[in-house]
């Protein structure tokens, strides 16, 4: 299984900024323990995710010598893309497409015609710098926005991603909850249409129906999971309350109880665990 923990994604949702050298040494633990990516950061602006601002100066200062992931970061249009692309520290770069075009304008202040047209920049400078690119689709089980949602606009816009050049899509739910029987409708599907795809589920959560999910989710053949440590996190341009994360601790434990290889340190899992209650002030 492949387990992508995202400091990002947990560091961006916090109400203070973790200091630079705290980030440097919670990331390289995280990279020693066997997760197949870890997500250090995103080109963010700076006035709406100030948590993100030294991205660059974490992406310099991390210890890549005994690493066993790969390191990624999230950019929000061709302008981010740019600035990490021919960086050696970065291996993989991802971009946050969505099939609502309200949430789009909300969370990057593009079009739907205008996000697909980075991407595909994007793809040519991944393509040109050797870099892997990973599209996660919000909103992908449903729009609480008043949107259109089906299953057959699922699959058209993945298949404008994959005409893009995507060859990894995660799906997120982002701002409303979902269960295992929205997870057996979307997930065959969309596995039939794009075999050649490696279908991800990047799952926001309360935490109160999260084992039926996962395991419907592990029972269809989905091997790519986003976590977080204790579960924290979730997108800040939400309008409702935010959802959290899969927490890495119980996805780990979980799916090994289910036969399913993790590949992950355990002692190295209990130490993150331990460093990330620190850093996120979780006993304060």
């Amino acid at each position: 299984m492949k387990i992508i923990e995202s400091p990002r994604e947990g560091m961006q949702s916090l109400p203070f900024t973790i200091p630079t050298p705290q980030k440097v040494e919670y990331i390289n633990l995280l990279l020693k323990a066997g997760f197949d990516t870890v997500e250090v950061g995103s080109m963010a602006s700076p006035k709406f995710v100030p948590q993100m601002a030294d991205t660059l100066e974490v992406l310099k200062k991390l210890d890549l010598s005994a690493r066993k992931s790969k390191v990624m970061v999230l950019v929000l249009n061709l302008k981010g893309a740019e600035a990490v692309a021919g960086l050696d520290e970065v291996d993989v770069i991802s971009y946050p497409y969505s099939i609502s075009p309200q949430f789009l304008k909300k969370n990057m202040n593009v079009t739907p015609e205008k996000s697909l047209e980075d991407i595909r920049s994007i793809r040519e400078l991944c393509v040109k710098n050797k870099k892997e690119m990973v599209i996660y689709i919000s909103m992908a089980f449903g729009n609480p926005y008043g949107d259109e949602w089906n299953l057959n606009l699922l699959i058209t816009e993945t298949e404008k991603l994959v005409k893009a050049g995507a060859t990894v899509i995660p799906l997120s739910n982002v701002s409303m909850l979902i269960d295992e029987t929205r997870i057996r409708e979307v997930f065959p599907e969309v596995i039939r249409e794009f075999p050649d795809t490696e279908i991800g589920l990047h799952l926001h959560t309360d935490g109160k129906i999260l084992e039926p999910v996962i395991d419907a989710a592990c029972s269809i053949g989905i091997r790519r999971f986003d976590t977080v440590f204790h579960g924290i996190g979730g997108c800040p341009m939400t309008d409702g309350k935010m959802l959290g994360n899969v927490d890495t601790a119980y996805l780990v434990h979980h799916v090994e109880k289910l036969k399913i290889h993790t590949g992950i340190d355990k002692h190295i899992l209990n130490s993150a665990g331990i460093m990330a209650r620190n850093i996120f002030r979780l006993d304060s």
